[in-house]
Order: C-alpha cells, then structure tokens, then sequence
C-alpha cells in the first residue's frame, strides 16, 4: 500500500466506506445510549448523520464486488 505504483482499487474503497459506515452508525448510537442525563432520543441531526453514514456504508457494499478496476 505504501509503493510508488499503488492504486486504490473499487473494493479496497469499498471496503473503506462500509467499515466507516458501520462505525460512525456505531458511534452515533452509542453516544445516544450512553448520554444518560438527556431526554428525547435522537435528534434530527442524529438522524441526518445515520442516513449519511448509512448511505456510505451501502455505497461501499455495492463497491466490494467490483473488484480491482480502479477506483
């Protein structure tokens, strides 16, 4: 990954974006449960913010079996 000619690939992207879309997912829902003292669940930003990582997680799935075209 670290050579002069290295190209990053479709799946490699792919792969990149689904992981970064399962955490963020994550991470967001986590700081939901874990923020005990507030009230009123997820907020529209929270909402916003896990359609977008959703998406990017489903984009990176459609990407995985592309294979290795360039990206």
């Amino acid at each position: 990954m670290l050579s002069h000619d290295f190209t990053l690939r479709k799946k490699h992207l792919g792969w990149l974006l689904l992981v970064g879309g399962v955490l963020a997912c994550i991470a967001i829902l986590s700081i939901d449960v874990l923020d005990v003292g507030r009230e009123g669940g997820i907020g529209p930003a929270q909402q916003i913010a896990l359609a977008v990582s959703a998406l990017g997680a489903l984009i990176g799935l459609t990407l995985i079996p592309l294979g290795d075209d360039p990206a």
